[in-house]
């Protein structure tokens, strides 16, 4: 049997409360006599909401992802396709998820659909690679990079120490989940400065780009689609490059609990979102070749700064201040959002109960940002993260793919359910249908690292036996196993 938690009650410091049966507790139910209900509120308006998706979306993906994709398609013309494909895709992508979000009004995203659709297995292996894999490694790498740009007007003639990298990184690092742990609103707060950050630093690539093109600066999009010799067998992880750096489409769909008036909400921020992300990402790749040709954008570690020196002068050193904050707002979205599917992972019992306990005063899920630190730290300081990238996309997109394949199965189990946001059935089925073709040709493309994701992926099969099926584990199992799930709690009383 899968095991319901009952979520115990730590109230020595008034920190924490947890739920019974980890279920949030019900509107109807009395609460004893001075004790106020302890729930996640209702704070992320459409504002909010299309904040915590841009400035997700935007983060070093469209200032380090132009190279990858260039590199794996081989030619302009075809490099500016991917990027507007990956754009489009996106939208089809996050228009089911606002389906999804508006008719199973949980919070949790890809793991809540799962649950919902295909039971607590599938479901637990996704939670189980999120949590040891995309997540920390998704953190990690961009935080590397916020720690690269913020150090790059201190090191102009010099290379930067990876060392002095890593250690900023941290730092920012554990500012996002003190940020995260202290309040949601003020999360919240931060991350809309943080968006208009964001689309300041686009503006500033777009428009010299666009006054390159009125000079008629146009002779790299000459022959557009000849170049280097390119196997569609590579288009994969072009695709992989592109869809990083759009990802973050699915994040509101995390904290569908704590949206206001979800039903409106969800499928507008997500139309006005992807709309400003997706123009704004091909402009931006315009605006790149019209200064750099393919050549110099495969030598350049950091495009926008290599852009930024030709066209800008003394005001690039901006550039990499506005990365840096892009970088920082993505970490915080991530965090804010992916915070919240261990939070409702561990209510249905498939991860430690600590995590589903909320700060009494603060509304916040603490121990469900707090695991995430260590891990990613790890991550941080175990050697090369670009390395991650490929089979951290294998899991995230073969999960996403059946997520939005579950909304078709929903549609012919369950026709009469109520919708408020129904999308054409051709958007989740060509969506969930390019997902799970491009993970499997990737395994073609790039055996080793995919072949890695996949193998991860499974063993998440033997650990739901292990930790939620298994009843009779040994006095030793079980006590080691409450060891680890009240670390979080002894850092909360830290």
């Amino acid at each position: 049997m899968v095991r319901k938690p009952v979520v115990s009650t730590i109230s020595k410091g008034g920190y924490l409360q947890g739920n019974v049966n980890g279920r949030l507790p019900s509107l109807g139910n009395k609460e004893p006599p001075g004790q106020e209900k302890v729930q996640l509120k209702r704070k992320v308006t459409l504002l909010r909401g299309v904040s915590i998706i841009i400035g997700t979306i935007i983060g070093a993906g469209i200032f380090i992802s132009p190279k990858g994709v260039l590199q794996n398609t081989g030619s302009v013309g075809m490099s500016l396709t991917i990027w507007t494909v990956c754009g489009v895709l996106s939208l089809f992508g996050a228009l089911s998820y606002a389906e999804l979000g508006t008719t199973i009004k949980k919070s949790g995203g890809h793991y809540t659909y799962i649950l919902e659709v295909f039971g607590p297995l599938p479901a637990f292996v996704r939670v189980w690679v999120e949590l040891l894999i995309i997540r920390p490694a998704a953190t990690a790498v961009i935080s590397l990079a916020f720690g690269r740009y913020i150090l790059e007007p201190f090191f102009i003639q010099c290379e930067i120490p990876e060392l002095a990298i890593k250690l900023i990184t941290a730092v920012g690092i554990t500012v996002v989940m003190v940020l995260n742990s202290m309040s949601v609103s003020w999360s919240a707060r931060i991350q809309i400065f943080l968006t208009f950050c964001k689309l300041t630093a686009i503006l500033i690539i777009i428009v010299p780009g666009v006054m390159q093109l009125i000079k008629g600066q146009t002779q790299n999009f000459k022959d557009a689609f000849s170049g280097r010799d390119s196997s569609i067998t590579r288009l994969p992880l072009a695709f992989y490059y592109g869809m990083y750096a759009y990802a973050g489409w699915f994040y509101l769909n995390f904290v569908t609990e704590e949206v206001e008036n979800p039903e409106k909400t969800i499928p507008l921020a997500i139309c006005i979102s992807m709309a400003i992300v997706t123009i704004g990402y091909v402009l931006t790749n315009v605006a790149y070749f019209t200064t750099i040709n393919a050549e110099e954008l495969l030598l350049s570690n950091a495009v926008a700064v290599t852009f930024s020196e030709r066209l800008l002068g003394n005001f690039s050193l901006a550039v990499p201040i506005f990365v840096a904050l892009s970088c920082f707002g993505s970490m915080n979205g991530g965090v804010f959002a992916v915070s919240r599917l261990f939070y409702v992972a561990s209510r249905e019992g498939h991860l430690p109960e600590i995590l589903s306990m909320i700060h009494v005063r603060k509304h916040t899920p603490l121990p469900a940002v707090i695991v995430l630190h260590p891990l990613t730290m790890i991550m941080l300081f175990s050697g090369d993260l670009d390395s991650l990238l490929n089979f951290l996309s294998f899991a995230r997109w073969l999960f996403i793919g059946l997520a939005v394949a579950g909304l078709i199965y929903l549609r012919y189990k369950c026709p009469d359910m109520h919708r408020p946001f129904k999308v054409p059935l051709f958007i989740p089925a060509l969506f969930s249908f390019t997902c799970l073709f491009m993970v499997a040709l990737s395994l073609y493309s790039d055996p080793f690292s995919t072949g890695i994701g996949f193998v991860i992926t499974l063993t998440g099969v033997p650990a739901y036996y292990l930790f939620i099926i298994w009843d009779k584990k040994p006095r030793w199992f079980r006590i080691m196993s409450g060891f680890l799930a009240l670390m979080p709690a002894q850092a909360c009383d830290m």
